[in-house]
């Protein structure tokens, strides 16, 4: 009897962290209230509207490897300084325009297209690499090196992602990391 006694006192306690996460709120995420939270589990129903504008900014020659003409993604205390999505669907850093000059891609869809699955039934489990490349289920991306600097605290060989297609830019992805709750403009590479 004792025994079982111990059995039931050891799984409550290795279900305690279980009990302690909210729905939506697996952990690693930025909270400043429900709505404009972010991370944590939080999957977007779909991708972003398309941009109502025709914008044509400079790509930025000071620092290539981030969009830095944006004036901040920071839009409430605790958020990240990336393009990230809020828990009410909102996405924030997508208005570059669809005449933006440094999503030009000379070969748009070089390597086809990605048909693996798009939105939240689709969620990807990160297998390795980097920004450069990366992997998961077989098939492979690169961000864009206008995006770099916004994923350096995604882990490349666990992250959970969802891939949205980019309706504004041609050749273009979204690539949504569900535990920070910020995402990346990639191109597809293959299989």
């Amino acid at each position: 009897m004792q025994r079982i006694y111990s059995l039931i006192a050891v799984m409550l306690i290795a279900s305690l962290p279980t009990l302690a996460q909210h729905e939506n709120h697996g952990g690693g995420g930025h909270e400043t209230g429900n709505r404009e939270a972010v991370g944590g589990g939080y999957i977007p129903r779909g991708g972003p509207p398309a941009a109502h504008n025709n914008i044509r900014r400079p790509v930025p020659q000071a620092q290539p490897q981030q969009s830095n003409d944006h004036a901040s993604f920071r839009d409430h205390e605790g958020h990240p300084e990336a393009p990230h999505v809020h828990q009410n669907g909102e996405w924030v850093g997508h208005d570059w325009g669809r005449g933006d000059a440094r999503f030009h891609l000379d070969h748009p869809w070089e390597h086809g297209h990605f048909e693996g699955g798009f939105g939240p039934r689709f969620v990807w489990r990160l297998g390795g690499g980097g920004p450069g490349r990366f992997w998961f289920g077989g098939y492979y991306f690169s961000v864009a090196a206008f995006d770099v600097g916004y994923c350096g605290d995604w882990l490349w060989d666990s992250d959970d992602i969802v891939i949205y297609d980019d309706s504004d830019h041609v050749g273009w992805y979204l690539a949504y990391n569900v535990r920070l709750g910020t995402y990346v403009h990639v191109t597809y590479m293959g299989r």
